[in-house]
């Protein structure tokens, strides 16, 4: 017997949700080689395509508020970039800033996404102007995802569950051989009244990192093969991954092509069993916050830079000399302001997305600090600047806290209060949706 609608949306509204959803996908795989980003070690383009690189976005609509999400198969987005793709949108639907939340899943086999680490390599002629034209059809390609979302936009009920997947390590063993760990999932499930569904939002807290410097092909990694495995499942639905706080967090074992099909496989494995499971009913109304944090890098001299010049290390070289021109041309380098994004869905979950390469310790603490209901905490979030470590890995130092900040061409390591001033900026946003 068919159910007239208006049952179903009377029966939605009952379980708590009053929300309109709409979903898109866009194929942003470059047309022909291009540079790679995520190693340094890379000594020519790409060669072909192992599989598409998307990007894919989620409008959810309730009385008095709305949110667009958008993933992408990118290993980031830099500022420039997402604050362009949001003044469009704030053009064209009126959306406000608060509003958009851009996620990249850190593939190491996408395209460099200029001006995102800047000082990776040395690009030969020929190939910085590419992965700028990149940059301007990718833009184009956000704005048009998030609008197709929004024109689509039609009843839904969303529904939260979490499951674990154990193929992520610390991968600073060496230096702290008991580091922390998160193998959670985070699941959202959007489905029309019907129960038909349309997407599915998960996440991890894990380098997008299988495939290795010698892989030439483009790929989304292990996101990529979870997605598809969950959009082959579930015929017409989208599958959109959220790469979470996994900066110091690899995939273990790692290095080939099976073991990254093998690893999206068991992460969608995880999302079936939750979204077949009993999950818990999302309610509105969707309350947005959205705020730039200054963070500040450690005290450096011009004599510590000109030191840098003679490094054996050329990309600490070459971040010497790029932070001496800064100094000469008068220009400020001891601090970044640092975006951080709330959405708060009623009082049954909330999505706090942070920039850069977070280390795990913000996603535990954050959880920790905000126990009361479901929380899901990003990173990759609006711009992916650098590493943000967390005290105790600035302490340790290493790859993350120091070395990074070459390749990202940054004045690090941050002072010692990255922690408190990041999580003090938490607060206020979350403050600002009724946390």
């Amino acid at each position: 017997m068919r159910i007239p609608l208006v049952l179903l949306l009377w029966a939605a509204s009952l379980s708590g949700a009053t929300f309109r959803a709409g979903l898109a996908k866009v194929d942003i795989t470059p047309r022909g080689p291009v540079w790679m980003s995520g190693y340094a070690a890379r000594t020519h383009p790409s060669e072909g395509v192992l599989n598409p690189l998307w990007a894919k976005a989620l409008a959810i609509e309730s009385p008095g508020g709305r949110i667009v999400i958008v993933s992408t198969d990118l290993v980031g987005i830099p500022r420039d970039l997402s604050d362009h793709v949001a003044a469009t949108l704030k053009k064209q639907f009126g959306l406000g800033r608060s509003q958009l939340v851009i996620n990249a899943s850190h593939t190491h086999t996408g395209p460099i996404v200029w001006p995102g680490l800047r000082n990776l390599t040395v690009l030969p002629p020929g190939e910085q102007e590419k992965v700028i034209d990149y940059g301007k059809t990718l833009e184009d390609a956000l704005v048009s995802a998030a609008a197709s979302a929004l024109h689509d936009l039609s009843p839904a009920t969303i529904e939260f569950g979490e499951g674990a997947a154990a193929f992520a390590i610390n991968r600073r063993a060496a230096i702290n051989p008991n580091g922390p760990i998160d193998h959670r999932v985070p699941v959202v499930k959007v489905a029309d009244p019907g129960g038909r569904i349309r997407g599915i939002v998960f996440g991890y807290a894990c380098h997008n990192a299988t495939l290795t410097a010698e892989f030439y092909q483009l790929s989304g990694d292990y996101a990529g093969f979870a997605a598809q495995a969950i959009e082959r499942q579930h015929p017409g639905a989208i599958a959109m991954f959220l790469a979470l706080c996994g900066a110091d967090q690899n995939p273990n074992p790692r290095n080939t092509l099976d073991l990254a099909r093998q690893h999206g496989n068991t992460l969608a494995g995880e999302v079936e069993k939750v979204i077949a499971a009993r999950m818990t009913p999302v309610n509105g109304p969707i309350r947005t916050g959205f705020r730039l944090a200054e963070l500040r890098f450690a005290p450096q001299s011009r004599q510590d830079f000109e030191a840098e010049l003679q490094s054996k290390v050329p990309a600490q070289a070459r971040r010497g000399e790029m932070m001496l021109k800064e100094l000469d041309a008068g220009r400020k380098i001891g601090r970044l302001d640092y975006p951080l994004q709330a959405v708060r869905f009623g009082n049954s979950l909330t999505l706090l997305a942070l920039g850069g390469e977070v280390t795990v310790d913000y996603g535990l603490r954050a959880r920790r600090e905000y126990s009361g209901e479901p929380l899901i905490t990003a990173g990759y979030s609006n711009d992916v600047m650098c590493y943000i470590p967390s005290a105790r890995v600035l302490r340790e130092g290493g790859y993350e806290a120091v070395d990074s900040m070459f390749y990202y061409a940054q004045p690090g390591p941050f002072a010692e209060d990255v922690e408190e001033r990041v999580f003090a900026a938490i607060r206020q946003v979350m403050k600002s949706v009724g946390r």
